[in-house]
């Protein structure tokens, strides 16, 4: 169990998630990636945070994927860690810096 309560699942696939809510919305991303709904699905996607060419730290997405033709990056979080200031901040970078603004489910 981790430090929030969250319980590790593994998908089908034998992917290793940080919670069932996880595990259980990549399955529901493979299958819309199957409908041609969204393409390009990657997990863990590594995105830098810098500001004037200074590291402030790095986003971690839960997935990211083309919607539209528009990049989207989604993030699976209850409503406790939503309120953590860190993910606060960088949800703010993120939008601030890359004009991405973090999808949560």
């Amino acid at each position: 169990m981790s430090k929030y309560g969250s319980i590790k699942t593994v998908s089908a696939d034998g992917i290793t998630f940080d919670s069932k809510k996880e595990a259980l919305r990549y399955g529901q991303l493979k299958l819309l990636q199957r409908a041609g709904q969204i393409s390009g699905l990657e997990l863990q996607k590594v995105y830098r945070l810098e500001v004037n060419d200074t590291l402030i730290c790095r986003y971690i997405a839960d997935f990211a994927y083309k919607e539209g033709g528009k990049e989207i990056v989604e993030d699976v979080k209850s409503a406790f860690t939503r309120k953590l200031p860190v993910y606060s901040i960088k949800r703010k970078l993120m939008a601030a810096i890359h004009g991405i603004t973090i999808r949560e489910a």
